[in-house]
């Protein structure tokens, strides 16, 4: 029987509801963001975002700007009937009708969750190798990146090893990420096309596969040449 699927503009509310319940980040990224909602026979069951990322050079070695490229920082879905593939698809659609100007999406699978990026492949995604090694821990309840790390210690007039003794941050990990490009037209998928790589093999469930906290704080404020349309329902 054919599940039922409706996408729309999200609220900030219902967004927040589903990173801070169904994705293992447990939070929004920061900054603005574009966040397409989901809801199946009528129940709402989670978002995807889009947003800034962290990486302020993000698209610069693919020749695009702050204005033209942008990151996939969440997939937050409950249990759900309909292929994560297809709501990812019908995401990048909502994403290319508000915001014309950009032209690539980049997107990051974490290897510390047992990730591989089975969603990206599904739709096609142009996988162009690992990250280099980073590393997060725990800090006050959430999984952050080196660079909050990095600050906290600053800040506390310390080191990390000493944050990590004193028990203000812990399960420290040394990962690096699968990253993913969509090129949204034809021309930039047929140069970028060059830099592909096999995909990499699958380590854990398709469905669970879900974007990488990204290295700085996943999302984090954009500058003002980036405008991503936000829309509420």
């Amino acid at each position: 029987m054919p599940v039922d699927l409706k996408m729309d503009w999200a609220s900030h509310k219902a967004a927040k509801f589903a990173c801070e319940n169904w994705h293992y980040s447990k939070c929004l990224p920061i900054g603005k963001m574009v966040k397409v909602g989901v809801w199946e026979s009528g129940k709402y069951i989670g978002c995807v975002i889009f947003s800034r990322g962290t990486a302020r050079h993000l698209g610069t070695a693919y020749g695009q700007t702050q204005e033209t490229c942008v990151e996939l920082t969440r997939v937050a879905l409950k249990a759900h009937k309909s292929p994560v593939s297809r709501i990812l698809s019908i995401s990048l659609k909502f994403l290319k009708k508000s915001n014309p100007k950009l032209q690539l999406v980049v997107s990051f699978a974490a290897k510390s969750e047992n990730h591989h990026g089975g969603i990206y492949q599904a739709t096609n995604w142009i996988y162009t190798g690992e990250t280099a090694v980073d590393v997060d821990a725990v800090y006050k309840g959430r999984r952050v990146p080196s660079r909050t790390i990095n600050q906290v210690a600053q800040d506390m007039k310390t080191t990390k090893a000493d944050l990590e003794l004193n028990g203000i941050i812990s399960d420290v990990r040394f990962n690096s990420k699968h990253r993913y490009l969509m090129p949204l037209n034809a021309k930039l998928r047929g140069s970028l096309q060059l830099l592909s790589k096999p995909y990499p093999k699958r380590v854990g469930s398709v469905e669970s596969d879900t974007p990488a906290i990204q290295a700085g704080e996943g999302g984090a404020n954009p500058t003002s040449t980036l405008q991503l349309r936000q829309h509420n329902v």
